[in-house]
């Protein structure tokens, strides 16, 4: 499959997965943000996982679904008053300025519980122990040691100068508040896959290095982008005093530090004779993006 038939079959599904039901505010706000036009990468790289150690895509579909609606949970969060104070979200209005901050908020607690009943309940092709498995690996990174802890670290970390050692810091908060996404959506596909340990393992560094890049991607095209590129407002992390790649090692040491680490991705991926034109093409991508 192509990049454009992965994106066209997750769309499909989560507005099927998603109906309008009562109470239809909630169900409307919670639907928002998961069907907003985006690169779904997650839900790709899990398809994608399953896909090269053997699976059948198919049965991995409900989970990859899950975990956007998981990351469209973070988003929701993330953009609220009380966080990062966001108008803007892939060039749409932010969930609670459609919907207000207590329906933004409900919804999101509603995805992060809504979630995981899609793959209790469409994951049907799967055992008993696989789909517990699945489960066990989404609640493990989407709770207290996952993304939250790493939202909490960027928000201690906001205008703090001085924290003990800023790059650890700065590698724990990368780590989970973005890593930790790539890393249940990867190794859910091989789980999913019945991938032996070694090849989990293996999809477990991608995505430990992929998750860190993307993030720094990030770091440095809130320094380098558009609003029309990026559809949210720029230059925040800035005004903030967030610790970010660039602002700790300035912008050429952070093209140089993502070079590097999607460099690892690769020669882990070949290591384990293992190959996707998908994860090649997402990873051209990123290098066109920052200008590398």
């Amino acid at each position: 499959m192509k990049m454009n038939d992965y994106v066209k079959l997750i769309d499909d599904k989560l507005n099927e997965f998603i109906q309008i039901e009562e109470p239809q505010t909630l169900f409307k706000s919670m639907k928002y943000t998961v069907t907003l036009q985006g690169k779904r990468l997650r839900p790709v790289m899990c398809l994608e996982t399953c896909k090269i150690l053997g699976g059948e895509i198919e049965d991995a579909i409900p989970a990859a679904c899950a975990i956007e609606m998981l990351h469209a949970q973070t988003l929701i969060h993330d953009d609220l008053p009380c966080m990062d104070n966001d108008d803007f979200r892939r060039g749409k209005l932010t969930n609670h300025k459609v919907f207000g901050e207590a329906i933004a908020v409900l919804a999101g607690d509603a995805l992060l519980t809504f979630a995981p009943q899609i793959i209790s309940k469409y994951s049907e092709t799967l055992s008993l122990s696989t789909k517990i498995r699945v489960l066990n690996e989404f609640f493990n990174y989407a709770g207290a040691r996952g993304v939250i802890a790493g939202q909490v670290v960027d928000i201690e970390s906001e205008n703090n100068m001085n924290i003990d050692n800023k790059e650890k810091t700065l590698e724990y908060l990368h780590l989970h508040k973005t890593s930790d996404l790539f890393q249940l959506a990867m190794r859910t596909g091989a789980i999913i896959a019945g991938a032996d340990d070694d090849k989990i393992d293996a999809v477990t560094e991608f995505a430990k290095n992929f998750g860190i890049s993307f993030q720094i991607a990030d770091d440095i095209l809130d320094e380098i982008s558009t609003f029309e590129q990026m559809g949210k407002t720029l230059g925040k992390d800035k005004i903030e005093n967030k610790l970010t790649y660039v602002s700790l090692y300035g912008l050429d040491e952070a093209k140089c530090k993502l070079f590097c680490k999607l460099q690892d991705c690769r020669a882990i991926m070949e290591k384990q004779n293992l190959y996707s034109d998908i994860f090649n093409e997402i990873i051209e991508q990123i290098y066109k993006r920052v200008g590398i």
